[in-house]
């Protein structure tokens, strides 16, 4: 299996990408978050891949980081949810978005991805909620994990005010919506955000 490529970005497509690695050319089916944050024809990029193999036909998919393509293979475990809906989720959604929808069973929020309708979400939320937590996605933040486009401090500060209402005793899924409900702004830092979020708590 072809764990990742580095090559020549040789051309881009609405959907896919296509990487020249000594000599050869592979053609990767992306999403519209890792065709945002590619660098320029000609310049040398590294991606990594998942082979996906079925009767009919064989695709190369590529992510910008190790989370996404774990996302990925998450999101092909759920009934009536193939490859093509995984990746217009992933083109809507960040890892840590769809992480953060699922931890706090948002299925309104997942069923705006396109190709995903209500039942669909739901089932997902059903059958991953037990696969994803909320410490491995702070970790994953705090680790200064890197999208094809960059989480940015807005969505650190997110994560540090979910994980500081967690610590007052707040459940998860109720950090996670009062989080959500602030009217953000881009100057917002952590602390302003807990303060902001507390306020939808009482």
């Amino acid at each position: 299996m072809i764990a990742y490529l580095k090559g020549i970005l040789e051309e881009v497509g609405e959907d896919y990408l296509l990487v020249e690695v000594n000599n050869i050319g592979y053609q990767v089916k992306v999403s519209l978050r890792v065709i945002e944050g590619l660098p320029a024809i000609g310049k040398e990029i590294k991606i990594h891949t998942y082979t996906y193999v079925r009767e009919d036909m064989i695709a190369l998919y590529g992510f910008g980081s190790k989370e996404d393509l774990n996302m990925f293979l998450l999101l092909l475990g759920v009934n009536g949810v193939g490859p093509k809906g995984a990746l217009g989720l992933l083109s809507a959604f960040s890892a840590y978005e769809l992480q953060m929808a699922i931890i706090s069973q948002d299925a309104k929020t997942i069923a705006k991805a396109p190709g995903i309708g209500a039942k669909t979400a739901q089932r997902m939320i059903l059958e991953l909620k037990d696969k994803v937590s909320l410490e491995d996605t702070l970790e994953q933040m705090a680790g200064g994990v890197q999208e094809p486009v960059s989480f940015g401090e807005l969505e650190r500060s997110k994560a540090e005010a979910v994980e500081a209402l967690t610590a007052l005793g707040y459940s998860s899924a109720e950090s996670m919506k009062a989080v959500k409900a602030v009217n953000m702004t881009e100057d917002m830092n952590s602390e302003a955000l807990l303060k902001a979020a507390l306020k939808h708590l009482f």
